[in-house]
């Protein structure tokens, strides 16, 4: 996970910084942007459109609705985020896949009630639902699924994917320098109210009495970018066969086998950055840095228990210290 400090000051001029935070998606959200007017109701107005669009926890959602089988229509936030999928399911070999939705529910990480000892033989049958290679959008705007009970569940992206919208939103209301942090996951553009770039800490694995503690690991200039951060040893549960970590193998279907503790990954938006992040943890650490490495524009850190891995640009940016 990410962690911010944000700081609110004025500036010469029509446009000051402003700040912005609060609970949503069962997160927080911390912003800081510099316009003329608060834009705050705005910012709620972008983030409940991509909950009403793209929550599979929201009833009333269309990706819920899409996952009853519901003849309905895709939106402009679905075919973006679906695209995107299909994209990062080809670049990392597989690794990210949101319509592994239906594994994710049955080991216990989804939106629907989970089994505390799943058998091999329901995790073969949910696996043949699994591929959104085979999934896309019609010319009428319907979704077309790999099979009738196949399920998105986007939440590996989604965040990513707001904080580029409550961006996009700002920018468009002449807001050039911001900050928006949900989650963890980041989207940044021009400079903080120092007139640098924006300096974000990246926290490293650590576990106090089984909770999850910030502990600083190194803080990164950066901007004009998204950076997102993802990790097991923040979301997990026991079973009988020890503990199991919500990421979600597409290839075996079952809690994803890795020696990486946290990965953290910067790219041309929050929403890339976010799925990369996700590929990076159902992957073993030198694939995953093979991965990432080899897409342009994209760096990566990653934590095991021995090391600390990093692509080439991000050892860069950490010799510039």
């Amino acid at each position: 996970m990410l962690v911010v400090g944000l700081c609110c000051a004025g500036c010469g001029g029509p446009k000051v910084y402003r700040s912005a935070e609060g609970a949503v998606w069962n997160t927080t959200y911390h912003i800081s942007y510099r316009a003329s007017s608060d834009l705050h109701d705005s910012i709620r107005a972008v983030m409940k459109q991509v909950e009403m669009s793209l929550s599979p926890f929201a009833k009333g959602s269309l990706i819920s609705r899409v996952n009853r089988g519901e003849d309905v229509c895709a939106d402009s936030l679905l075919v973006r985020i679906l695209g995107e999928s299909r994209r990062v399911c080809a670049l990392s070999g597989g690794a990210f896949d949101p319509t592994v939705s239906p594994l994710v529910n049955l080991w216990g990480f989804g939106y629907k009630p989970g089994d505390p000892e799943p058998s091999q033989e329901k995790v073969d049958s949910l696996l043949q639902l699994v591929g959104i290679g085979e999934c896309s959008v019609s010319a009428d705007g319907r979704v077309v699924k790999k099979h009738p009970q196949t399920e998105f569940n986007f939440s590996a992206i989604t965040k990513g994917y707001g904080c580029d919208l409550v961006g996009e939103m700002l920018a468009r209301n002449g807001a050039t320098d911001y900050m928006v942090e949900i989650g963890g996951e980041i989207a940044m553009r021009g400079r903080n109210p120092k007139g640098h770039d924006w300096h974000i800490q990246i926290d490293a694995p650590v576990e106090s009495d089984g909770a999850p503690v910030h502990e600083q690991l190194v803080v990164l200039p950066l901007t004009d970018c998204g950076v997102a951060t993802s990790g097991n040893y923040r979301n997990y549960r026991e079973t009988g066969e020890g503990r199991v970590w919500h990421t979600i193998s597409p290839s075996t279907g079952r809690p994803a086998i890795t020696d990486i503790l946290s990965a953290t990954v910067i790219a041309p938006s929050a929403m890339l950055a976010d799925a990369l992040a996700t590929a990076c943890m159902a992957s073993p650490a030198s694939e995953a840095l093979d991965m990432v490495s080899a897409i342009p524009g994209v760096e990566a850190l990653i934590v095991t228990p021995d090391t600390v891995l990093v692509t080439e640009g991000m050892g860069e940016r950490l010799s510039w210290r």
